[in-house]
Order: structure tokens, then C-alpha cells, then sequence
């Protein structure tokens, strides 16, 4: 576990796009405002904490979020101005440490431990990040700090919104005790029940519960870790570069019956969107994950491993509808589906595709077969079309027919680069 002082820092923007549209427009400023939707339909992308305070949230349907807001304004996104302040608040960071872990477009983890000779104590350099923040890039941001990052991120949260808290050495069981055990990085909706029913509600509640009945319940990997966290027991050190092991993308769906046009549309959508993140940086993967959330919650994973690596967009969707569907045919029971999610692991360099001679049987499925080669050039004269005029100039059907979902430019900036 690292050691000394509370040098540790998470640093995240609050309610940040819609900060950013308060900021672009001052007349929203107060003002309970969503981000995307609308009155009659779509889907809220986030909220401004004037709006959180009527029940909005990201991921409702605009009409709902209507309903609980009758004075909510909606406002379309602006995505460009996102990534420009999200890198301006980065460079602020940098002024203060080189070892920055950013881990999505609004939040960072920093350590600070070499830098309190030259700007103070870990809260005098949180004090002056926000302060420069608010000052010179006019959103607000809240800081913890700790001695873990686990702890400094719980702390953050805490915080907000607007605010910094420093757990110092030796008060953390007193700051971490009555805090809600969802706060603890990794337990959602689904684990926070599931610990409910034991009477686990709070995270000095979860550490005092023996790990072997938290990995009962949770299974031995997710209740080790939580239980590991729960007595602020993290070794992790900031990561400041590193290529991810997988790439993927979800979509949440409300609840419906998974009808195979609509299932196709999904999937065809978000295998287009993991194939040219992995293209755009050269690579390519063998496992392919699909990932059906059904109504009550329950999550089924299918996956396969292929003999060689893929990033053509048709393929990759074709593996992925074999996937979905197995997971959906194998739960009868379950007439509602809420998400489907595609991801890739096991990837490797792909600069090129070495042709391969068209012997029987034949299959698609593999780069370097006809077929393969075909749809890997047609993915790359799309890929140009689509940097040259947007991503919306050209696609695949049906994936280009599907109305209702989240703009792909809010998606890519929550996911992480390769």
C-alpha cells in the first residue's frame, strides 16, 4: 500500500457537460438543464445538479425526466467544446505533477507526493487546482486526497459538488465507516442489493463481514477486491500510460423484447463502433465478448476466441449476433432485454493483412480469406470517407437506420483509447 501522506489525488469535474453548456450559454447557469433528449422522447445524456435535485439522470428518456422537471431546459451537446475543456483542465493538472493517470475525459488520478516542496501540502495543491480551474477555465471541480487511490476517489465523490476533503493518515475508518457501500469502486446496482440482503449497507458494515461470506455471495474475485477495499487495502500506483487489453462499447436499451431486427441494429452498431477504434490504431482482436443485461437485472456473458484476429466491422458483428443470441436462446424465462454490450480482448498489432490462398472450407470469418480481405477494404474506404467528412457520411445497415441511440460522439468520449 503506498505510504506517507495523503499525496494522492483524484480530481474530477462536476456534472461536467452540463457545466460545459452552462459555461458556453451563461443564461442556463442555475438553471435545471439536461443534456440531450427532449420533451417527447430520446435520452437524457446528463444533467446539471439544479436538475439532479428533481430526480434527473443520465440514461432516463427524456420525456420522463420532463415529467419529474417541468421547468428542465433541454440542450443539445457540444461535443468539440467537451474534449477542449476536458485537455485544458489535464494541462492545469500537469502544471502541478507529471504523473497524471486520466481516466476518462473529466476526471484524473495525480500523484503529488514529489511536488509539496514545491506547492504545499497535498490540500494547498488540491485548494489551487480547483481555484485555477474555476478561474481560468470557469467549470467547477472537486478534489480528494488520500493515501490510496481507491480512498482519494471515494473522497472526491464525497465532496462534491464544488468541494475537497484530504483524509489524512490514520482518520480513515472514521471518514470510510457510515459511508453507503456504493460508493466503493466496482459495487453497482445489482452487488449493492445482493449485499443489502445480508445487511451490508455501509462500508464500515462490509468490513467488518468476513471475506468468505462476501465471496460467497459475490463470487471469490469481486468479493476479495471489495472486501480488499473496504479496509482501504490498495496497492495500485498511478498508471500515467498503458494500452488497454480490450476495447468495447454498450448500449442501454430501456426495457424491451429482443426483437432480431432491433438486436441486429444494436450489435451491428456497436461492433462498428469497437472495429474503428481498433482500426484507427492499428489493431485487431481474437475474443469477442457479448454481454445481454436482462429486465431483472442479471447479466449473461458469451465469448469466443478465434484463430486469428479480427477488426472488420461485418465480421466482428456476425461473431457478435452468433454471441447475443446464444445468451438470449439460452434464457427463455427472460422476455426483456435492457442492454447489449460488444468487446474485444486478446489484441495484437495489425498493420497488415497477409492474403491467404482460397482452399476449402471456405471462411469469411478470417482476415486474410477473400472474403476477409473484401470487407477489410471496404472498411477502409469507409474509414477515410468517414475522417474526411464525419462519421456520419457513410455506414453499415442496419446499423445506420437505428434512431433513438446516444450520439457516438458523447459514447467515444467516455471510451478509453487503446
Amino acid at each position: 500500500m503506498p505510504s506517507g501522506g495523503p499525496t494522492i489525488l483524484h480530481a474530477d469535474l462536476d456534472a461536467f457537460y452540463a457545466s460545459v453548456e452552462q459555461l458556453l450559454d451563461p443564461t442556463l447557469r442555475g438553471r435545471p438543464i439536461a443534456v440531450g433528449g427532449g420533451p417527447t422522447g430520446g435520452v437524457v445524456l446528463a444533467a446539471s445538479y439544479e436538475a439532479k435535485a428533481f430526480g434527473v439522470q443520465g440514461g432516463m428518456p427524456g420525456w420522463r425526466a420532463a415529467r419529474l422537471c417541468p421547468e428542465l431546459r433541454f440542450v443539445r451537446g457540444h461535443f468539440g467544446a467537451y474534449q477542449r475543456l476536458g485537455d485544458a483542465v489535464i494541462a492545469v493538472l500537469g502544471e502541478f505533477t507529471p504523473l497524471i493517470e486520466r481516466i476518462s475525459i473529466d476526471e484524473a488520478f495525480l500523484d503529488v507526493s514529489g511536488s509539496t516542496h514545491l506547492f504545499g501540502s497535498p490540500g494547498d495543491i488540491g485548494a489551487t487546482i480547483r481555484r485555477r480551474v474555476r478561474t481560468e477555465i470557469g467549470l467547477p471541480i472537486s478534489v480528494g486526497a488520500a493515501r490510496t487511490k481507491h480512498l482519494a476517489k471515494i473522497a472526491s465523490q464525497v465532496a462534491k459538488p464544488d468541494g475537497l476533503i484530504v483524509v489524512q493518515p490514520g482518520t480513515e475508518r472514521d471518514f470510510l465507516d457510515p459511508l453507503p457501500v456504493g460508493l466503493i469502486w466496482g459495487v453497482g446496482p445489482v452487488n449493492q442489493k445482493r449485499l443489502a440482503d445480508l445487511g451490508i449497507r455501509t462500508i464500515g458494515e462490509l468490513a467488518q463481514t468476513p471475506s468468505s461470506a462476501v465471496e460467497h455471495i459475490l463470487g471469490q474475485a469481486v468479493g476479495h477486491k471489495l472486501s480488499a477495499m473496504a479496509h482501504d487495502e490498495d496497492p495500485r500506483r498511478i498508471v500515467t500510460a498503458h494500452r488497454s487489453r480490450s476495447v468495447g462499447a454498450q448500449s442501454a436499451l430501456g426495457r424491451r423484447r429482443p426483437e432480431p431486427a432491433e438486436v441486429r441494429a444494436v450489435l451491428a452498431h456497436l461492433a462498428d463502433r469497437v472495429a474503428r477504434r481498433m482500426r484507427a490504431k492499428y489493431r485487431a482482436g481474437r475474443t469477442v465478448t457479448v454481454r445481454v443485461r436482462f429486465a431483472g437485472l442479471r447479466s449473461v456473458t458469451r465469448s469466443l476466441t478465434l484463430a486469428e484476429p479480427i477488426s472488420a466491422t461485418l465480421t466482428l458483428t456476425e461473431v457478435a449476433e452468433r454471441l447475443g443470441w446464444s445468451a438470449i436462446d439460452d434464457h427463455p424465462d427472460q422476455p426483456e432485454i435492457t442492454l447489449l454490450a460488444v468487446s474485444v480482448s486478446n489484441l495484437t498489432d495489425q498493420h497488415a493483412i497477409q492474403q491467404e490462398l482460397d482452399l476449402p472450407p471456405p471462411d469469411p470469418w478470417r482476415p486474410g480469406s477473400a472474403t476477409g480481405a473484401a470487407r477489410r477494404a471496404v472498411d477502409g474506404s469507409m474509414d477515410a470517407i468517414r475522417t474526411r467528412f464525419g462519421g456520419d457520411a457513410v455506414g453499415y445497415l442496419p446499423a445506420v437506420t437505428r434512431t433513438g441511440a446516444v450520439p457516438d460522439e458523447f459514447r467515444e468520449l467516455a471510451e478509453h483509447d487503446l
